[in-house]
């Protein structure tokens, strides 16, 4: 149902230029991370390629607001924190929140954490884009570099995250078990 959704909005989608959030791009990550959680891919790869495709919906979205000039004082940074936490939207029903401490810093979920590090890396990969084609005298290094620079480091990311699991997905190696008494509870 959510790809049909996706799929619907593409062809509703206005002109957009060449670039890592193309719709076909977007589409494809929605479609393929179900694919690959049916498949058995550890849940924490799945979530940082989600947090890539939600900051990609969130730059979507400012460039929207760009061209319809909807401004005001930091709506970037609103837009772009609305957009990653729709993670809770997207796997509300097929996920439970479990939270440890991961990195001996971080008390979170850990499909949650690497969502938020895919979307971390694909913003810090597309400014890194822009300063590598700056240094260049503001063209590319080679074509479609502004769409392998982010895929790639993603990527790069999955697999760190797959073969040096930090979290508790499927293999446990870096987190602190946390005791039930030391959660809150909300009932």
């Amino acid at each position: 149902m959510k790809f049909l959704f996706m799929l619907l909005m593409s062809f509703f989608s206005t002109k957009v230029l060449a670039g890592p959030a193309c719709p076909v791009c977007t589409v494809a990550i929605g479609a393929s991370l179900g694919i690959a959680r049916h498949l058995g891919v550890d849940d924490c790869v799945i979530g940082i390629w989600a947090g890539a495709m939600l900051a990609m919906i969130g730059y979507w979205m400012i460039r929207l607001c760009d061209k319809k000039k909807w401004t005001f004082p930091g709506y970037k940074q609103v837009l772009m924190t609305l957009s990653i936490s729709m993670i809770g939207l997207m796997y509300v029903r097929e996920l439970t929140y479990e939270p440890s401490i991961i990195w001996g810093v971080f008390f979170i979920d850990s499909f949650l954490f690497t969502t938020f590090l895919g979307a971390g890396v694909l913003i810090l990969s597309m400014h890194l884009y822009q300063w590598m084609k700056a240094r260049n005298g503001g063209h590319a290094h080679f074509p479609f570099e502004k769409v392998v620079v982010p895929v790639l480091l993603v990527l790069i990311t999955s697999v760190l995250i797959a073969y040096f699991p930090v979290c508790n997905c499927s293999r446990s190696s870096g987190i602190t078990p946390v005791s039930e008494d030391v959660i809150p509870s909300f009932d």
